[in-house]
């Protein structure tokens, strides 16, 4: 696939096939994913691969969480503010889920429904951990990169026809991760990518999705 054509094409995926994606492709894809870019070569990242009655557990767990009214407690704190700008995007993104769903904004029992399929990972069979240690000096950089071997992933697995979605809400309970995956407390877990076979008809995965204009944040000096 062209690698514009991959950019432009990638998008976060709302809803899976029960389908799994094998281990010689994950592992292709995976491949792809260690020539990212890294401060200083240090690549820094390490990967749990989550599937089968792992993230079947993950997944009850999760829900049971949110269900409860756990508080988050995510390694890496979540963004609860934004300059206005940001806010009024992120604002939108909300606005263009709902409507595509067809959902009400004041519809809290679908609302709910869509937080807990959210919550499931919209259904995704694997579930990729991205941690760093946790006693990295610069954890700046080290989150810059755990995001180019993301977005890396992400581009590999669009090239093989494999969805992917990018999230945050799979990390905010890490005591569920460590217990299902192992993942030790010297590591910080940073995101969560979920990962499968595109639901193709599902109205999120084809809805129009909005981007700034390169004016908007580009300045050029000369």
């Amino acid at each position: 696939m062209d690698a514009i054509e991959a950019i432009k094409g990638r998008r976060s995926i709302r809803k899976f096939k029960p389908e799994q994606v094998s281990r010689e492709a994950l592992n292709g894809i995976l491949e792809a994913g260690r020539w990212s870019p890294s401060w200083g070569n240090t690549q820094p990242w390490e990967i749990f691969v989550i599937t089968g009655k792992a993230l079947d557990e993950f997944r009850e767990e999760s829900l049971k969480a949110a269900r409860g009214g756990a508080a988050l407690n995510p390694d890496v704190p979540m963004p609860y503010a934004w300059p206005d700008q940001l806010k009024k995007r992120y604002g939108e993104i909300g606005e263009a889920v709902l409507t595509a769903l067809n959902i009400r904004r004041d519809d809290s029992e679908a609302r709910n429904r869509q937080n807990e399929f959210m919550t499931a990972l919209f259904g995704a069979p694997c579930l990729l951990v991205l941690c760093v240690p946790a006693d990295h000096s610069a954890i700046g950089y080290a989150m810059l990169d755990i995001g180019l071997i993301a977005q890396t992933i992400c581009l590999a697995a669009h090239d093989k026809g494999v969805g992917s979605c990018i999230m945050a809400m799979a990390v905010i309970h890490p005591e569920i991760l460590r217990k299902v995956a192992g993942i030790p407390e010297n590591r910080r877990i940073i995101a969560g990518i979920a990962m499968g076979y595109p639901e193709p008809d599902y109205p999120l995965n084809r809805f129009e999705r909005k981007r700034a204009d390169v004016k908007d944040f580009v300045k050029w000096v000369e």
